[in-house]
């Protein structure tokens, strides 16, 4: 069987969709990249904007139009919500809510999926070019217990469910396998894995444990809310096998729209714990996200979140026009913000986020970094166009005579020219 699978949103649906993928070639499945090859596709769904349930609508029609043929499963958040509407959609055949999610593979194909100790086939055979990755999403958490007014996914995704320690271990020991360089810890609100154990610092004693029992060289973490995070949390950071990023949502930097938002922060309690987290981690990257139009978000609430927004120096910014949702609270609020200034504050945003990550880059110019190379996006008579991160989430790319994908090398950043960083990777 020829499988095709596709996901829109989160790093969490991103998860989703590389464990089907691995789930459906340990059945001895064909992944395919062209969905006009395929017999089945497998469409995992997103529903935090607007934007993103027209994207996903788009989508099945797209394939369908490509395939007339080819099974199409949908779900993922947009599937949970609505699911009558996606049903009835061309070429769908069925539409899987996202507690059955896991199940897909054998709705699908009749077969269980093997356990990570119980698998039919060596797992030699499976490497990360099948997925075209060399660093695995690893999902240890769904589900959300926070109220933020403006958000879809609690009502989505349910409320928040820890993965056991042990079958998290023995996911990575699979992926160390496997031939993987880099693990990226995800979750509809990962700090608060372990909540459900009873375990407050459930995701400190987590990452811990990653790092006694698994060998893998990098462990990223995945957005943060920064209410979660444990007293002496950023001290993990010594061992140099986690990544210096850290994403911590903001969402707006005025108080006043924090509080309606039912956000559990304010510019006091953000301000220290980015202060902590830059003390105990060299080289940090950080980043954010920022909701502009908010309800009742006036100019002067802009301009204080702005200001702070600019005073945290963020080096990646994710800058999001607020989008009614219904069956939020903030859909029935007073004071919707008109489109055209939603416009006027996200351009503002993005081009002080464009500033500010040239900015972080330029700090390293000179400096060697560790980068994962991940791919190659073309080649000239100059060589191969390698593309990688460095462990602080900086994209650089270098011309060699060879490729590097799947291979962490030292490499010294040598120009920061737009959104393009160049670097020279250290070979012996």
């Amino acid at each position: 069987m020829k499988v095709h699978l596709r996901m829109l949103g989160c790093r969490l649906n991103q998860s989703e969709i590389d464990t089907l993928a691995r789930q459906f070639q340990q059945q001895g499945h064909e992944i395919v990249d062209d969905p006009e090859l395929a017999d089945e596709v497998i469409i995992n769904t997103c529903a935090v904007t607007n934007e993103a349930v027209r994207s996903s609508r788009q989508m099945i029609r797209g394939i369908h139009r490509t395939n007339k043929s080819a099974n199409i499963t949908v779900t993922g958040c947009h599937a949970q919500i609505a699911p009558n509407d996606i049903a009835v959609l061309p070429g769908v055949t069925q539409v899987v809510d996202n507690g059955r999610k896991m199940d897909i593979v054998p709705l699908i194909t009749g077969e269980a999926v093997p356990e990570f100790d119980r698998e039919p086939i060596e797992r030699s055979e499976l490497h990360p070019g099948a997925s075209r990755r060399t660093r695995a999403f690893v999902k240890v958490q769904d589900g959300c217990d926070n109220s933020c007014t403006f958000c879809i996914t609690t009502v989505a995704r349910g409320e928040g469910q820890s993965q056991p320690i042990a079958e998290i271990i023995a996911e990575i020991h699979y992926l160390e396998d496997m031939g993987y360089q880099e693990v990226v810890l995800t979750g509809v609100h990962l700090g608060s894995y372990g909540y459900d154990f009873g375990d407050r610092d459930g995701l400190k004693h987590l990452v811990e444990t990653i790092l006694e029992q698994t060998d893998i060289p990098r462990i990223r973490l995945s957005s943060l809310e920064p209410w979660d995070i444990s007293p002496g949390f950023f001290e993990l950071w010594a061992n140099e096998r986690l990544c210096p990023h850290l994403h911590l949502p903001l969402q707006s930097g005025c108080d006043a729209t924090l509080r309606r938002m039912r956000r559990n922060t304010n510019q006091d309690a953000f301000r220290a714990i980015v202060a902590d987290a830059r003390a105990h981690i060299p080289d940090l990257r950080l980043t954010s996200d920022v909701i502009v139009g908010f309800p009742g978000e006036t100019d002067e609430e802009f301009e204080q979140s702005a200001a702070f927004i600019k005073e945290m120096d963020f080096a990646g910014l994710h800058v999001f026009r607020y989008s009614t949702r219904p069956g939020t609270p903030a859909s029935r609020m007073k004071g919707q913000v008109r489109n055209t200034k939603k416009k006027d504050r996200s351009h503002r945003l993005l081009e002080l986020a464009q500033l500010t990550e040239a900015k972080f880059a330029s700090r390293f110019i000179g400096r060697e970094l560790p980068v994962l190379w991940e791919q190659v996006t073309g080649a000239s008579d100059a060589g191969f166009m390698n593309v990688g991160y460095t462990h602080n989430y900086i994209r650089v790319q270098a011309v060699l005579p060879r490729p590097l994908d799947n291979h962490i090398t030292l490499a010294r950043i040598d120009e920061v020219c737009n959104d393009t960083v160049r670097a020279t990777p250290v070979i012996e």
